[in-house]
């Protein structure tokens, strides 16, 4: 995971992605997960695109279910972008970092 990216559990979620005063995007993923792991690293490199001005987060679904569940996510990656404590916007599926970064633009 990279050096600005939040590592989110049912723990922090409230404070950091309901909370936030930016918009959060969040990858729901697991460790198994083919997708999962090409996308890893365009969220990694978002995060650094967008400091100051959204925060980025990973939520691992076999550790936190709730999130998941809460949240519907079926099918993985689900990226969702929220705003104000809101889903705002989401896409299921592995795309490419500019599909990504044009989510967080639109929400800011």
């Amino acid at each position: 995971m990279g050096n600005n990216v939040i590592e989110i559990t049912k723990d922090n979620f409230e404070s950091e992605v309901l909370g936030s005063d930016v918009p959060v995007l969040v990858d729901f993923w697991a460790v198994w997960c083919g997708p999962c792991k090409m996308v890893s690293p365009l969220i990694d490199e978002l995060a650094d695109d967008f400091i100051g001005r959204a925060k980025v987060g990973k939520i691992n679904v076999d550790e936190q279910m709730e999130l998941a569940e809460k949240f519907k996510v079926m099918t993985i990656p689900t990226i969702m972008i929220f705003k104000n404590g809101e889903v705002a916007d989401k896409s299921v599926g592995a795309r490419s970092k500019a599909d990504f970064a044009q989510m967080l633009e639109s929400q800011l």
